[in-house]
């Protein structure tokens, strides 16, 4: 089934809460109808959108927005170990988490409480307290829009890496995602050494599937604001990656510094601690600030254009190249 309306509002599909409209808004609730319109002659410029949770509207969007409301989920294979489960684009991202909680499957429950839909988590590479989506996924099911092709991307395909998919780089604006494939385990395989996750999971009364979900919630919903409460698009900078050279010696000058090794010798660091020491926690424009709790994401204290928020970002990346020699880069998508 297709739904769709012309000069739509796009007010409350994102989380920053900025006025823009789409030309037309497309939503579709299975893969047959989703190419059944494309065949029929689609053109112009597209965008996919999930929950609206990464995105920065700087101007009306004019062309189609796509949204996905394939909702079913599907256990492919299952042995003694392992589950694959096939998931449409449309899932709620923390509904698709606390099921799999509740069903026992390990894998998902770090990733707790991160806004969006399944679709996007396969784009964006969403990932949290050590965890990310690419760690899970086994397959990408997409239709590629030119041709109205069914298509199939295999993790390899993806190209995971930190926050980015090849449906970011070579592959972006290409492919509408219908089907993502997580393979999940029976078995225990925690991931608690990122941050204060292990105390907090500790003082919930240790490691079960249902208190790593509990700890990543609280923790969360502590630093992050509720964008039904304030505008935001959650993480608004990634956490920089330097080389060990430049972590040294950073370290020194700072060594309060919170670093994280990574596997390919590269470090690691905490944009928010960046931006906090350039004392943006205390320097809000007059729409726009960061978050009283976390600093890495930037919030519409109310009625800010797109436009104010990208100028505010701007400064606070200045700032830590100023004072850090670091650059951010943004995590959000700007459009219009």
């Amino acid at each position: 089934m297709i739904k769709q309306f012309d000069a739509y509002s796009l007010l409350n599909r994102n989380t920053f809460g900025i006025e823009a409209k789409a030309a037309r808004f497309v939503e579709f609730s299975s893969t047959d109808a989703l190419r059944a319109f494309l065949g029929t002659g689609f053109a112009g410029e597209s965008l996919v959108i999930g929950g609206g949770s990464n995105l920065l509207f700087v101007g009306d969007f004019d062309g189609t927005v796509f949204h996905s409301a394939i909702t079913d989920i599907e256990i492919v294979e299952e042995t003694a170990t392992d589950v694959l489960l096939r998931v449409g684009s449309g899932v709620n991202w923390d509904d698709l988490v606390a099921y799999t909680v509740e069903k026992g499957w390990y894998g998902l429950e770090n990733l707790s409480l991160i806004p969006g839909e399944v679709g996007a988590s396969a784009v964006q590479n969403v990932g949290a307290y050590g965890v990310e989506a690419g760690d899970l996924i086994e397959k990408v099911e997409t239709i590629r829009i030119a041709d109205v092709a069914a298509c199939l991307f295999t993790k390899i395909d993806c190209d995971f890496a930190y926050r980015h998919s090849i449906f970011k780089d070579a592959e972006k604006g290409k492919h509408i995602v219908t089907y993502v494939t997580y393979r999940l385990k029976k078995a225990a395989d925690f991931k608690l050494s990122y941050g204060n996750l292990k105390d907090k999971v500790d003082e919930l009364g240790g490691a079960t599937l249902a208190n790593v979900r509990r700890a990543v919630c609280e923790i969360r919903e502590a630093k992050l604001p509720n964008p039904a409460e304030i505008g935001s698009a959650g993480s608004f900078f990634m956490n920089p990656v330097v080389t060990a050279e430049k972590a040294a010696q950073l370290k020194d000058e700072y060594p309060a510094m919170p670093q994280y090794q990574l596997s390919d010798g590269n470090v690691k660091l905490s944009a928010g601690w960046l931006i906090e020491q350039c004392g943006w926690k205390q320097t809000p424009h007059s729409h726009v600030g960061v978050y009283k709790h976390q600093a890495l994401v930037v919030v519409n204290l109310g009625g800010a254009t797109g436009n104010e928020v990208l100028d505010f970002a701007s400064a606070v990346v200045d700032s830590v190249k100023e004072k850090f020699g670091v650059c951010l880069n943004m995590e959000v998508n700007v459009i219009g």
